[in-house]
């Protein structure tokens, strides 16, 4: 006898209710990660510690590290990643974020200071997560320059970390942000488009639940952001 229970399927999302308490589960997860995130130290957006990258791999590590170790800037390349999914031309969109990164550490290694950064930057996670909870196709013009713009803020925050070194592990640090960060992006836009080609009733609705998180995780960093 078939299992009645495995036929269960939620009206609104059209999904078995069990993928549906899954996603629900991954939101909750997703929600504890960020609490998790904005009471870590400054310094552990910084692979050396709090330690000025003193060589080329030193430089290179702090790079590749910075985004991933913080949460507000992992969240948001994982979902311009996810948000390219469903944009023609889409595997660009990560390009705009990645490029422009580098001239906002490039605009804090000169001492061009950029407006409540902290604040544009939760703000630029909020906004790509509603993006990705709506579900829609965007324009891409719009969409590339909202990336190009949070690109600015989240460089110029991660150019925090590596003022006053030198030119060797200066250029290892843009090296290792940018390669990171395209391969964080192309790889879930790669996943993203697999999924939804496989899977294709129940993928767009985690992306959007995954949206849905990204907005919490954003107004947390907002929050905290404010109170600072």
């Amino acid at each position: 006898m078939v299992d009645t229970r495995l036929k269960k399927f939620d009206a609104p999302t059209g999904f078995p209710m069990s993928l549906r308490s899954t996603g629900i589960a991954q939101i909750l997860g997703l929600i504890g990660f960020g609490f998790l995130g904005v009471v870590q130290p400054a310094a552990a957006h910084h692979a050396m510690g709090g330690r000025t990258p003193a060589s080329f791999l030193e430089g290179f590590l702090s790079g590749v590290a910075h985004p991933v170790i913080g949460l507000d800037h992992l969240v948001f390349v994982v979902a311009i990643g996810l948000l390219s999914v469903r944009q023609v031309r889409g595997a660009l969109l990560p390009l705009f974020f990645v490029v422009t990164a580098m001239v906002g550490t490039g605009l804090h290694i000169m001492k061009v200071d950029l407006p409540v950064p902290e604040i544009v930057i939760a703000l630029s996670v909020i906004a790509l997560g509603l993006l990705l909870a709506i579900g829609r196709q965007w324009n891409f013009w719009g969409i590339a320059g909202l990336a190009a713009i949070a690109g600015l803020f989240h460089g110029f925050a991660y150019g925090e970390s590596i003022v006053g070194a030198e030119m060797t592990p200066l250029v290892a640090y843009l090296l290792g942000f940018t390669v990171i960060q395209a391969a964080i992006a192309l790889l879930a836009f790669w996943l993203g488009k697999k999924a939804v080609q496989s899977f294709a009733q129940v993928i767009p609705a985690f992306i959007r639940y995954f949206g849905y998180a990204v907005c919490v995780i954003g107004s947390i960093f907002l929050s905290t952001s404010l109170q600072g």
